[in-house]
């Protein structure tokens, strides 16, 4: 017998449910993947994250970036990074020396 698979959702936004309170915009990491809300959830709330779309996200200062190159999101420190952290995406435009914060492309 072969086994079907059925749809279930678009898969921009998943389900999730904190065990601590989310604010709107904040970047969650699940496993190996990054989410961010789109609005508060409460602790052990059903709520959503986003984990399709561009995101601007704070960065480290100091490093470039090419369009395209990949993107790790560092959740003990707060910010993305190119190579420490859980992968977020892809930068979906360069990064210069001296941004602040970047674009990013998330879960790709």
């Amino acid at each position: 017998m072969i086994q079907m698979a059925s749809y279930v959702q678009d898969g921009d936004l998943l389900d999730y449910t904190p065990a601590a309170a989310v604010a709107a915009g904040d970047v969650v990491v699940i496993g190996s993947l990054v989410g961010v809300a789109p609005r508060p959830i409460a602790a052990n709330a059903l709520g959503a994250l986003c984990v399709k779309g561009v995101f601007s996200m704070p960065c480290a200062t100091g490093a470039t970036g090419a369009q395209g190159s990949a993107i790790s999101w560092y959740a003990t420190s707060g910010v993305a990074h190119a190579s420490t952290g859980t992968a977020a995406g892809k930068l979906a435009k360069a990064r210069l020396v001296g941004d602040t914060e970047v674009h990013v492309l998330l879960n790709r």
